[in-house]
């Protein structure tokens, strides 16, 4: 087991198609994100590699429901590393005013040349500290090749919006 700090992630979300509220258009979003390599990757809790996302995501709510996801290419350089395609897909709902549950479906393909492409699930919880200050955590595992991708992963995130 590797526990400690991971990569940082720096990203900043632009939504350029306004969702109608009453009708079938979602919201659209590109967030393009840069991953810094603050962890040790000799440890595992890093990639050793400036990595770069560049999504388009998508999202619609409907009462307390809201869903959301996209798929995007990250770059990812390095040594044996290869570019590689994310898709992810999510549901959330509010349980309070400050708490949101939800889940989560992804596929990724490989990110080396020996890799195995993956996906997998997770659940999760969002805790709204402030208005702009959120804590986030989940949990999950592989479906697909889980054995060499992801038998199981936590992740918890302290996350600033404006």
């Amino acid at each position: 087991m590797r526990a400690g700090l991971g990569d940082a992630e720096l990203g900043a979300k632009y939504r350029f198609v306004t969702g109608d509220p009453n009708g079938w258009r979602p919201d659209a979003a590109i967030y393009p994100a840069v991953d810094f390599p603050t962890g040790n990757a000799a440890r595992g809790l890093g990639r050793g590699h400036t990595r770069l996302f560049l999504p388009l995501w998508l999202q619609k709510s409907v009462g307390d429901w809201s869903t959301f996801g996209g798929l995007g290419y990250w770059i990812n350089p390095g040594a044996g590393n290869r570019n590689f395609w994310y898709f992810g897909w999510a549901v959330e709902r509010p349980l309070t005013d400050k708490l949101s549950i939800g889940a989560e479906l992804f596929y990724q393909t490989a990110d080396t040349d020996q890799g195995k492409d993956q996906s997998g699930f997770s659940i999760g919880a969002t805790y709204d500290l402030s208005e702009n200050w959120h804590l986030m955590v989940a949990a999950g595992r592989g479906l697909q090749n889980a054995g060499a991708t992801n038998e199981f992963s936590y992740y918890a995130a302290l996350q600033w919006t404006y």
